[in-house]
């Protein structure tokens, strides 16, 4: 006759199933777990904080005198400067003239930057032929080709359209290309086995199942095409958020200067935002992966 023990704890232990799952954490906790995933309200909550503090440390710094104004205005100071820009300077003209300067250049290297990529990352020949100049001209920087847009194209829009497509062209070959080239072989020979032919291999399968990373790709190369718009606009221009940049250093006026870098990072912010947006409603499958 088996034993069995006086201890009723030890005895509920012991008839416990071992799979029985762990209380979960407190959230405070979660968060100091690697990789742990927190809930979209929690992100939300953090994000937020960052900006008070950096707004708060900010504020201290300039309104408390430990910095000069010269060198850098406080966000009372800012958030006047901007409210005159746009009362006074017709400063969303500028914001305008400078997103359309980037959809423009965006959108044209897209248009011949993605089926390049795709064409390169599913046929080695055509990556042979093309990857070598592609990977030496990714490395150029994008403010080198500006003498030389001026000239061919002198100072108005179409140079500064050409300068962002030059600064996202190549990064959209090389990354669509390594996308469209890592598919998985066995969906490949699934697909020859079922009876498709060579076109329908890219049609079918490479371009579906490389289309969410590519959309990933074109989110990403649109933060640096801000980058080279205001690169643009710093050189040879009446309009855009660069150009009131310039204007207000040469008056010393860092609270326009910051109201202008900000409003640069609240656009490229939204319109993160509204691609992640369209990434989840367009490829809404690709989160089963």
């Amino acid at each position: 006759m088996p034993a069995t023990s006086s201890n009723p704890a030890l005895g509920a232990a012991v008839a416990a199933p071992a799979s029985m799952p762990a209380a979960p954490a407190p959230a405070r906790r979660r968060l100091c777990v690697p990789l742990e995933p927190v809930s979209a309200r929690a992100r939300w909550l953090l994000g937020l904080a960052f900006f008070a503090v950096f707004v708060a440390a900010w504020a201290v710094f300039t309104l408390g005198g430990f910095v000069s104004p010269t060198f850098l205005a406080s966000p009372v100071t800012m958030v006047r400067e901007g409210w005159l820009l746009f009362t006074e300077y017709h400063f969303a003209h500028d914001i305008g003239m400078t997103v359309w300067r980037v959809l423009g250049g965006f959108a044209l290297a897209a248009a011949v930057g993605v089926p390049l990529g795709i064409a390169m990352g599913a046929w080695k020949g055509v990556e042979a032929f093309f990857e070598p100049f592609v990977s030496f001209c990714r490395y150029l920087p994008a403010s080198a080709f500006i003498p030389l847009l001026i000239l061919w194209a002198g100072i108005g829009e179409l140079q500064k359209v050409l300068l962002i497509f030059i600064g996202s062209f190549f990064q959209i070959v090389l990354m669509v290309a390594v996308t469209v080239g890592g598919a998985r072989r066995d969906l490949v020979e699934a697909a020859y086995t079922l009876g498709a032919g060579n076109r329908g291999i890219v049609t079918r399968v490479l371009i579906p199942g490389a289309a969410p990373d590519i959309a990933e790709t074109l989110r990403l190369v649109l933060g640096w095409a801000w980058t080279y718009v205001i690169v643009a606009e710093l050189i040879g221009s009446s309009s855009g958020i660069g150009h009131m940049i310039v204007d207000s250093q040469a008056l010393l006026n860092t609270g326009q200067i910051i109201f202008g870098i900000i409003v640069i990072g609240v656009i490229g912010l939204v319109s993160d935002f509204a691609f992640k947006a369209a990434n989840r409603r367009l490829f809404a499958w690709s989160t089963l992966r």
